[in-house]
């Protein structure tokens, strides 16, 4: 059975380029069985970005709670739960769906009740039983399904590309 990474980082000096998790948006590599599939980006963000996106990362996060749709008062609140849960699916799906990582290379974003699935898988991957095994996973709001197929024809998501 393959095993599963989190992969978090912390917040660096205000004029740093480096790509970095700056949110500590959970991070999980899924699969790495699709050769040349590239690494996406995921939640890693240079300072610049990071400062353009944090107020709405403010907003987005208590939204959920004035609107009534989040028991906790920030949507963010969930994610590490979430992630735990998807960790314990995916498990699941080993039994359920045997050998569907052994098609795929595939990153997981859990942030603010997203799952944002990205990555490569084959002919025989089991698409549509996967996104819906994500989207059963308690607090989930929405699954984004960015899988390609064909990384020689790009990729459905940013590349990290280390600075």
């Amino acid at each position: 059975m393959a095993g599963l990474a989190l992969v978090l980082a912390g917040p660096a000096h205000a004029d740093d380029a480096r790509l970095l998790n700056r949110g500590n948006d959970p991070f999980l590599v899924v699969s790495t069985a699709f050769p040349g599939c590239p690494e996406p980006a995921g939640p890693r963000v240079d300072e610049a970005e990071w400062r353009r996106e944090s107020h709405h990362r403010t907003e987005e996060g208590n939204h959920c709670w004035l609107e009534g749709r989040c028991r906790l008062p920030n949507a963010y609140q969930y994610d590490k739960d979430i992630a735990d849960s998807v960790q314990r699916r995916l498990r699941t799906l080993d039994t359920l769906l045997p050998g569907w990582r052994a098609s795929s290379s595939l990153w997981l974003t859990v942030r603010g009740r997203w799952l944002v699935l990205q990555g490569c898988a084959g002919k025989g991957f089991p698409r549509a039983g996967v996104l819906k095994a994500l989207g059963e996973v308690e607090d989930v709001e929405r699954v984004v399904d960015q899988v390609g197929a064909d990384p020689s024809k790009g990729v459905p998501y940013p590349l990290y590309r280390p600075r």
